[in-house]
């Protein structure tokens, strides 16, 4: 287990460096900016899309209704696919993180192949997809600028934002699967042999077929993805192999295919899926056959040495650190608000620290498939939009959505089932 942790002390500094420059990016980044140059069905809206997909540290969980709230803002569907595929592959924490722990080919070779493979895709919904899965809702207006990006907000405001995007929101959604990917690497590296590997080391092309079958359907981020590929690796297995572990298990799993064909239909979603399944065997077979085997096995063997060597106390400053910041992160997710709903009669705090207040047009809904603090905020924007809604706050830990207003629920349902997720109450 000394591998593993020589491996969270390698990237901890980078993945603080990775979660900073995400914390800027969301809070200095106007969203009108997302929207603004991905509608049309042209070659430019996909590229357009691709392109802003690539540096946005949304994990899987966060593409699809960022993804689909882009679509009911007029974004093309190929511009919607492309944005799909790109997005959950990298992010400016995963490229750093990667480059931390696997060297500089590794971290340039994986947003190359996100921007063809989401180009690919993209181009080809557009020409053979027609079909229009969303539709505008008659019931909604334009959706609030988020806090966030909000243009009044000061310099310093939008700085602490993006502190507690980085440091709080971001360990809150990507922690847990960062952590996920951690066991799982530690697990292939206790418990599977070597010559379970062997069998397969010789075959590129059947060691791909095997990890996708395994990392299809399951939920992993860009950066949990890079410890399970460093122990393949270290295990035997071909970068090429390595590569397609890094690229499908981010952009695939069983969710957002449930979601994808839910909302934007079967065509579009094999088109999705192959694009994402060819362009990872396309890569990994390039980066197997064309590219010098040293570029990425050196930096695996520095990890397996490691081991002889104190690290760096700045590295176990940075991973306290980080540990810190889970912890912080577990708790307030976990806190539990006001949960009184005076419309159930369930009067759990007094009404002096109650924040929902005595209104007769309250509603209390339950929103159903939010993973993240995106899948959260996108369900808010989307409820926003209802005409006669004044306000929403949504518990991410229960999913329930406190509504002020008089909007209808069969318009709520709707606005929030566009985005992939469900509603009851």
């Amino acid at each position: 287990m000394n591998e593993i942790f020589n491996l969270v002390n390698e990237m901890s500094p980078y993945l603080l460096l990775g979660f900073l420059l995400a914390g800027i990016m969301h809070a200095f980044v106007p969203n009108t900016m997302y929207k603004k140059f991905l509608g049309g069905k042209s070659w430019k809206a996909v590229f357009n899309a691709t392109l802003l997909g690539i540096p946005l540290p949304l994990c899987s969980c966060g593409t699809i209704p960022t993804a689909m709230s882009l679509r009911k803002e007029s974004a093309s569907k190929g511009a919607t696919v492309s944005f799909l595929i790109s997005t959950p592959q990298t992010g400016v924490d995963s490229i750093i993180a990667t480059y931390s722990l696997i060297g500089l080919p590794f971290a340039l070779i994986r947003p190359i192949a996100a921007l063809f493979t989401a180009l690919f895709g993209g181009l080809m919904v557009n020409k053979f997809d027609d079909s229009t899965s969303i539709n505008p809702n008659p019931s909604t207006i334009d959706s609030q600028p988020s806090s966030t990006n909000n243009p009044h907000l000061s310099f310093w405001q939008k700085i602490k934002n993006a502190l507690h995007y980085a440091f709080v929101e971001m360990m809150q959604d990507i922690g847990k699967w960062l952590m996920l990917g951690l066991l799982i690497a530690g697990a292939i590296t206790v418990f599977v042999p070597e010559s379970f590997f062997a069998m397969f080391a010789d075959n590129s092309i059947l060691s791909m077929l095997v990890v996708l079958l395994f990392s299809l359907p399951m939920y992993i981020c860009a950066t949990g993805s890079i410890p399970i590929a460093v122990a393949l690796m270290m295990k035997g297995l071909s970068p090429g192999t390595a590569l397609v572990l890094l690229m499908a298990g981010p952009a695939v799993n069983a969710a957002s295919m449930i979601v994808i064909n839910k909302v934007m239909g079967k065509k579009t979603l094999i088109i999705y899926l192959a694009s994402i399944i060819g362009g990872a065997m396309v890569f990994g077979l390039l980066t197997d056959y064309l590219l010098p085997r040293e570029w990425f096995t050196d930096s695996i063997a520095q990890i397996k040495e490691c081991h002889d060597h104190h690290s760096m106390v700045f590295n176990q400053m940075c991973t306290i650190f980080i540990i810190v910041l889970l912890a912080n992160a577990f708790i307030q997710r976990n806190r539990k608000g006001c949960c009184c709903s005076h419309d159930s009669g369930n009067d759990c705090c007094d009404d002096s620290a109650c924040t929902c207040h005595h209104h007769t047009d309250n509603l209390v809904v339950y929103v159903e498939g939010m993973m993240c603090n995106h899948c959260k905020s996108n369900a808010e924007k989307a409820i926003m939009s209802v005409k006669g809604v004044e306000s929403v706050e949504i518990d991410l830990g229960s999913g329930q959505a406190k509504i002020k207003g008089t909007a209808k629920i069969d318009d709520i349902r709707k606005a929030v089932e566009q985005l992939g997720f469900g509603i009851k109450g």
